[in-house]
């Protein structure tokens, strides 16, 4: 998938430049209804490779580092990182005042439960794990991997957007079964998933995280620097029927 269709899929976070009418019909109303390219038939984007789940999730969940226009790794989550020991040992460290959904603030454990259920399905995070002795949380907000010999690619595979995307989740959720889909879906991402107001086949509801910071310095770039929401509600409206879907951006009854 093009980088473009990723943007597309994260609709309602400023990534790229909007343009038509009906965009800016939604913007006054503060509502933006999007069409995916298809129903969100799995949530949890660790257990599914499905980009329209990728894309729903990086509304909700956010990552410890973005890819610029450059396909290069920039802090996101992180506040950034050091290498010691030749490179087998990494300390990555969290902005301050990090907090998911549920009002907990995101702590370094949760950043290592999050990263190790990752790591078990993604081919990256395995060739990570082959090479790691052990990886674990120094204090609230920073965690350490201990390598058994330098892996150069750390920073590239924890902020890489094919799926699976290492999300951050709390902890009490990311110790879950990798291989069994979540039930919570509480990230610290722009956007809370409206879960009672999903219709199956239909509809999917997002509303702005009202305590998510952007990060204050650089600017934004494909799945880097600061994440700008514009809308207090994102709709994802799902019309398979590519006419059907026409018609409904024609008339007005979606933006985009």
């Amino acid at each position: 998938m093009q980088r473009r269709d990723f943007l597309l899929g994260t609709a309602g976070v400023a990534a790229m430049p909007l343009g038509s009418p009906a965009l800016a019909q939604s913007a006054a109303s503060r509502v933006l209804k999007f069409i995916p390219q298809s129903d969100v038939a799995v949530v949890d984007p660790i257990v599914t490779t499905a980009y329209v789940t990728r894309h729903h999730a990086s509304l909700i969940y956010d990552t410890l580092f973005g890819i610029d226009n450059e396909y290069r790794a920039r802090p996101q989550m992180a506040e950034g990182y050091k290498q010691e020991d030749g490179g087998r040992r990494v300390t990555i460290t969290l902005r301050p005042g990090l907090k998911f959904h549920d009002g907990e603030p995101v702590r370094a454990r949760d950043a290592v439960a999050s990263i190790k259920r990752w790591a078990a399905r993604d081919a990256m995070g395995q060739a990570m794990t082959a090479s790691l002795d052990e990886l674990g949380a120094d204090d609230d907000r920073s965690f350490t991997f201990r390598l058994k010999r330098p892996f150069p690619l750390l920073i590239d595979a924890l902020a890489k957007a094919a799926s699976p995307v290492c999300f951050i989740m709390p902890e009490r959720i990311a110790v879950a079964d990798p291989n069994v889909p979540i039930r919570e879906k509480i990230g610290s991402g722009p956007c809370r998933f409206v879960a009672n107001e999903r219709v199956p086949g239909s509809l999917l509801v997002y509303e702005k995280n009202l305590g998510y910071v952007p990060r204050g310095d650089g600017t934004t770039e494909f799945l880097a620097g600061p994440k700008v929401v514009n809308f207090d509600r994102v709709e994802w409206r799902v019309i398979p029927d590519a006419s059907t879907a026409s018609g409904a951006l024609q008339s007005g009854e979606v933006d985009w």
